[in-house]
């Protein structure tokens, strides 16, 4: 999935190349949360390739409310040939992904962030040549992005250690999952309330937003929760000698200083770019999945949707929930 991420941008950027792969494919975006790089890298990577991206906001389509999200699902199923949604709640995701009779892609919800993560680790490939063996220090707040890293670094062979506030730590379940996936791939998590013991050693400095959208009532009390996790160079002294910086925008002074955010060693402006580039084959895979049997990075997963019946989820490069493919089309 990464290498073929490497290989559309060189041919596309690189050497100018007209692909026109998803010439004549329309895919659906439901934006209940708005975003500059998802929308923009969705709809010119979409629209590179030959698609046509059509986009939603919540003056165009309300999840729930004046359509029951099955009826959603049904129509866009008869329209597009798949529906990027970024939402509030997983639990209309799945049920999106249940009624749908296309590929439901996760664009983003409360408890992960998958698509992000496919250009936090093209970056670190490009930037480091391997993904194994580095440690990625997470310092802020246990989101939807640690999750996603959560259920996935230990795939490739990375180590975590992450540092969240007290009260604002991972989720237990994907904790306990985490936990497996690092027993099963022979790599370390480790979890602590100190940043600075986080930062120790690691390779890439992670950080993300401290005031999600829909925390604005929570400002005041997060603010004081998060004292002493901005990333600074001081943070940095304790990483290894060839760390480098993520965020994935927008980015907030209090998070991180412009020492670090603006140095040699940040990737944050590659990885806001790579966006585009992973998302555009994310997008060419999940139109044609008899693709999916011949890529061995890719992984299966059972889950129960609404507490029924077990059901296959297929994400790419082990972050939970990028796709969900209807039962008919396994």
């Amino acid at each position: 999935m990464l290498w073929l991420s490497a290989d559309l941008k060189f041919r596309i950027k690189q050497k100018g190349e007209y692909l026109p792969l998803l010439q004549g494919k329309s895919l659906g975006m439901i934006f209940e949360k708005r975003s500059t790089r998802t929308r923009l890298s969705t709809e010119t990577g979409f629209a590179l390739l030959g698609g046509h991206p059509c986009f939603l906001t919540t003056q165009d389509i309300h999840l729930g409310v004046n359509e029951s999200l099955m009826d959603t699902a049904r129509v866009l199923s008869s329209m597009t040939d798949a529906v990027l949604a970024r939402v509030y709640k997983q639990s209309d995701l799945d049920i999106l992904a249940k009624e749908a009779s296309i590929p439901i892609i996760n664009g983003l919800s409360d408890l992960y962030h998958p698509i992000q993560i496919l250009a936090d680790y093209l970056t670190l490939q490009e930037h480091y040549g391997s993904l194994k063996g580095l440690t990625l220090s997470w310092i802020g707040d246990g989101n939807n992005i640690l999750h996603s890293i959560m259920m996935s670094a230990a795939k490739f062979g990375m180590h975590i250690q992450a540092a969240t506030p007290k009260g604002y730590e991972p989720d237990p379940n994907i904790t306990k999952l985490a936990e497996q996936y690092a027993k099963e791939n022979g790599t370390k998590l480790s979890l602590t309330n100190d940043p600075l013991e986080a930062a120790r050693g690691g390779n890439v400095l992670i950080t993300d937003t401290w005031i999600s959208m829909g925390q604005e009532e929570e400002k005041k009390k997060r603010f004081q929760a998060f004292q002493g996790y901005q990333v600074t160079m001081k943070t940095a002294k304790l990483a290894a000698s060839d760390w480098t910086f993520l965020h994935c925008l927008p980015r907030k002074p209090e998070e991180v200083d412009d020492e670090v955010f603006y140095s040699p060693q940040s990737l944050v402006f590659p990885e806001a770019e790579n966006r585009k580039w992973t998302i555009m084959v994310s997008k060419k895979w999940g139109m044609e999945d008899k693709e999916f049997s011949v890529w061995p990075q890719l992984g299966h997963s059972y889950h129960l949707v609404n507490n029924k019946q077990p059901r296959l989820s297929t994400y790419i490069t082990c972050s939970y929930g990028i796709y969900f493919f209807p039962e008919n089309s396994q």
